[in-house]
């Protein structure tokens, strides 16, 4: 697919025109790379200088930003325009950690946001004075993935006043391994679903339900209410509520945070959200060429569209980030895993490539074969803590050490007379350093990649805010359910001959 999307021509000739250039070579022939491609913002700081691109080629990409009027488009999103078009909606989830627009819905939706929160904290006070050790949350993506991940990164080496358990798939096997060694008469429950007709959440929902004996303890959390309350018998005290202009991959802020809230405390779920306001409001102010998220998003461009690479990977060299690829996996690619515009033509160029990773030093012994003399070219984003918390400062060097050494190798490669030796180099790579994992820290990372969707959404003209995608699979299992139980025939002969095979 050739890259035409409107401004997206020029990359091309720039690509070519780069074409034998190498990572090395940009560096030595512009002297203050280093520096011109860095930026700081608060706790973070990245280091864009081993992109594959030069400064003639970046101007090239913030003219294809103003072009696109990125300012204007941001403002519009914080304003609370309905820029979900397909579903008519607007995208407030900046609402839910900041009171940064005038606009009377954006500002309305903090203050709902904000009154939601308080609601939130008598429960979580609630939950500390009785005898409950154990919360269990059952959701599946959005809302699961960003509030395991937080709870996962944030939690201390000492468990906290309650130990936080996710339960997301619909596999049998997953609540009970879950389940097994809790002890029920201490044991709450919450169950997050934006529509609450989710399959997974009300399977599973019901397990945990029956496990516990009832729903006195059980809470949820849903932009329908009333079913919530109506599915479980659930008192409507103890049902928080989502919005519709939250989508579930941008929800951790609001009450799908309750779960973050009791893993790490009140007060550091409050200061994660002050760590991504930070963000929201250097996104709004920051000229574009200073601006974390459009620096990101551009080079994300340039990586898909001008040396057409269909891979992202992303290393986390901090294992509390472990589960932050799995994230992002569903933030970028539900977000811009799209085939047509906003107004419904086809898009002209490839949009999301395939996002994945891990953590590092693990992955480092199992796919960085591939990253280094692979035929394919993977560029990365490597994130990194300058200061850790843990004791073992010879671990922590040794860790730093490997992230430096893995971005220098993947530029510079290496020459060798035997062909088997030789690391070709010349692969991009972004690195991110936190000044130390923290909740403000990681709520700043955390915010700067929902801008950096947005800003890729916004060049090439699709809708980051639906995912219609995920729903036909969903559909037709629905469908299939009868013939897995022998009631009916399925249509499809593949289909049919599989349910043959599984005794069904």
């Amino acid at each position: 697919m050739t890259a035409s999307v409107p401004g997206t021509e020029s990359l091309q000739s720039h690509a070519a025109r780069l074409s034998g250039a190498s990572i090395a070579g940009l560096l030595k022939d512009e002297p203050g790379r280093v520096a011109a491609q860095a930026l700081q913002v608060g706790p973070l700081y990245a280091s864009f200088a081993r992109q594959r691109y030069d400064a003639t080629a970046w101007d090239a990409l913030l003219a294809l930003g103003r072009g696109h009027d990125l300012a204007g488009a941001f403002r519009r999103m914080f304003d609370g325009e309905k820029i979900n078009v397909t579903e008519g909606r607007a995208v407030l989830h900046t609402a839910l950690r900041g009171d940064l627009s005038p606009a009377p819905a954006a500002h309305a939706a903090y203050e709902t946001a904000a009154a939601v929160r308080v609601r939130m904290r008598g429960l979580i006070e609630s939950l500390e004075a009785s005898d409950v050790t154990d919360i269990v949350s059952v959701g599946i993506g959005g809302s699961d993935l960003g509030p395991r991940l937080v709870a996962d990164a944030l939690r201390g080496p000492v468990p906290g006043r309650f130990r936080v358990h996710f339960i997301s798939n619909v596999d049998g096997a997953a609540a009970q391994r879950v389940l097994a060694p809790l002890d029920p008469k201490r044991t709450a429950a919450i169950l997050i679903s934006k529509t609450f007709g989710t399959q997974e959440t009300l399977l599973n929902g019901a397990i945990v339900r029956d496990w516990l004996g009832g729903s006195e303890r059980i809470y949820a959390v849903s932009a329908n209410p009333e079913r919530a309350a109506a599915a479980f018998e659930i008192a409507a005290e103890r049902v928080l509520p989502m919005w519709d202009w939250v989508g579930g991959r941008y929800s951790l802020w609001s009450a799908v945070g309750f779960p973050i809230a009791l893993a790490i405390g009140f007060e550091r779920f409050e200061q994660l959200l002050e760590g991504a306001a930070l963000m929201d409001a250097h996104v709004l102010e920051a000229p574009l060429e200073s601006n974390l998220a459009v620096r990101h998003g551009l080079t994300a461009v340039w990586n898909r569209n001008a040396l057409g690479l269909a891979s992202h990977a992303v290393m986390t060299y901090d294992q509390r980030l472990a589960l932050l690829p799995a994230y992002l996996q569903q933030l970028v690619m539900e977000s811009l895993g799209k085939r047509v515009k906003l107004d419904g033509s086809p898009v002209a160029a490839d949009t999301v490539p395939v996002w994945w990773g891990g953590a590092g030093t693990d992955v480092q012994h199992s796919f960085f074969q591939a990253l280094h003399q692979g035929t394919g070219i993977v560029p990365a984003d490597f994130i990194g803590t300058v200061h850790n918390d843990d004791p073992y400062a010879e671990n922590h060097d040794a860790l730093l050490s490997n992230l430096l050494a893995q971005t220098e190798a993947l530029a510079n490669g290496q020459s060798s007379e035997d062909p088997h030796k030789v690391y070709p180099g010349n692969r991009p790579s972004t690195t991110i350093l936190l000044d130390a994992l923290t909740p403000q820290s990681l709520g700043a990372l955390l915010a700067m990649y929902e801008h950096s969707v947005y800003v890729q959404s916004v060049v090439w003209g699709i809708n980051a805010f639906d995912q219609f995608g995920v729903e036909l699979g969903k559909q037709v299992a629905s469908t299939l359910l009868p013939a897995l139980r022998g009631e009916t025939k399925a249509a499809d002969p593949v289909t049919a001959e599989l349910i043959a095979r599984l005794g069904r």
